[in-house]
């Protein structure tokens, strides 16, 4: 059994509801599901695989549960964790953003030993830009409930299938 720990910022349940459909997906594993607002960030310690999802607000800018516990994230010990990524954006009205919540995320915990699971393929995607791609792919599944949702199941399966083989 794998422990799996899904931590969200939601502020209109477009997240909260992603993260329970990821949560479905791991159903048999022992999984937390909290989001950011509730969360003891000391009970990140018991969980060797960790899913982190945020929405992207305003022009790019971090949901703000997520930014008023941002210093408990980097104060974590992820040395040694597998963590996985997902965001939720707009890629119609925010195009230029699409996703930078997620970005922002993982950039504030970069370099801080664990190990990146779930890259994305930027492909069947439409935006301009975003800060959530490195190297060419998002660093998580990248999800527009504004105006794909129809892709939503479909993403989130193909994610979850390249994320298994790298948890612990």
């Amino acid at each position: 059994m794998k422990d799996i720990a899904i931590i969200y910022g939601s502020s209109t349940d477009n997240t909260k509801n992603v993260a329970q459909k990821i949560a479905q997906k791991f159903a048999g594993e022992n999984v937390l599901l909290k989001d950011v607002s509730s969360l003891k960030f000391s009970d990140l310690a018991n969980y060797p695989n960790i899913i982190l999802g945020t929405s992207t607000w305003g022009l790019g800018d971090l949901q703000d549960d997520w930014s008023d516990h941002l210093t408990d994230l980097q104060n974590v010990d992820l040395t040694g964790k597998t963590l996985a990524f997902f965001g939720l954006g707009d890629s119609s009205s925010y195009s230029d953003t699409f996703t930078d919540g997620m970005g922002l995320l993982y950039e504030a915990i970069e370099g801080k030993g664990f190990k990146l699971a779930g890259e994305f393929p930027t492909d069947g995607y439409s935006f301009d830009s975003s800060k959530a791609v490195k190297n060419g792919k998002f660093i998580g599944v990248a999800i527009d409930e504004d105006n794909e949702s129809d892709l939503t199941e479909q993403r989130i399966n193909a994610w979850i299938t390249s994320i298994i083989p790298a948890l612990q």
